[in-house]
């Protein structure tokens, strides 16, 4: 499925911002200088991909197609995974005020670290759950013209919530970040 597919590549982008956020943060916390502008890269990142655009295109249209094929949401896995959206939201709000004014002398080190790192297990725990279940059931429970009406709204979605061209800066970040960090 051409829907489910494009949710798995994103998660591969994430998973690899997450990987080069760990590399940061333990960069912060041995007293390193990270520059304002990559960690601004960073958050701008998180908040913006990963929750406006990938968790968008889940809880605006994926996760409504699933319910209307009949796949529960409380008690089910899209209760779970919107409550995990939901934490990620709150990781990500702790990371950004432990990172104060992006300077290395407003940082609280511990703290980053710290909110880091329970955001990195949440996520890789949850695009885990996703790939293996969620994603399976949905490629068993849609069909290709609602695949097909899914992806039409994932493409809307994206120009509409980051912009014309926003994905592939996101990209060029991501390689920059990776050979820096990673």
């Amino acid at each position: 499925m051409k829907s489910v597919q494009d949710l798995m590549n994103e998660h591969e982008g994430i998973q690899l911002m997450l990987s080069i956020l760990q590399n940061v943060a333990k960069k912060i916390v041995s007293g390193k200088n990270i520059p304002a502008e990559e960690l601004k890269g960073i958050m701008e990142f998180l908040t913006v991909f990963v929750d406006k655009c990938h968790h968008g295109k889940e809880e605006d249209f994926l996760f409504p197609a699933l319910e209307a094929a009949g796949i529960a949401r409380d008690g089910g896995p899209i209760g779970v995974m919107l409550q995990e959206h939901e934490r990620g939201r709150r990781h990500i709000a702790d990371m950004k005020k432990a990172l104060g004014d992006f300077t290395s002398s407003g940082i609280n080190a511990a703290e980053f670290e710290k909110a880091v790192e329970e955001y990195v297990s949440l996520l890789n725990q949850h695009i885990f759950k996703e790939n293996s279940v969620l994603f399976q059931m949905a490629e068993k429970v849609l069909s290709a013209d609602e695949d097909k009406k899914l992806f039409d709204n994932f493409e809307k979605l994206e120009v509409e919530r980051i912009g014309l061209g926003k994905h592939e800066e996101f990209h060029a970040l991501m390689d920059t970040l990776a050979d820096k960090y990673r």
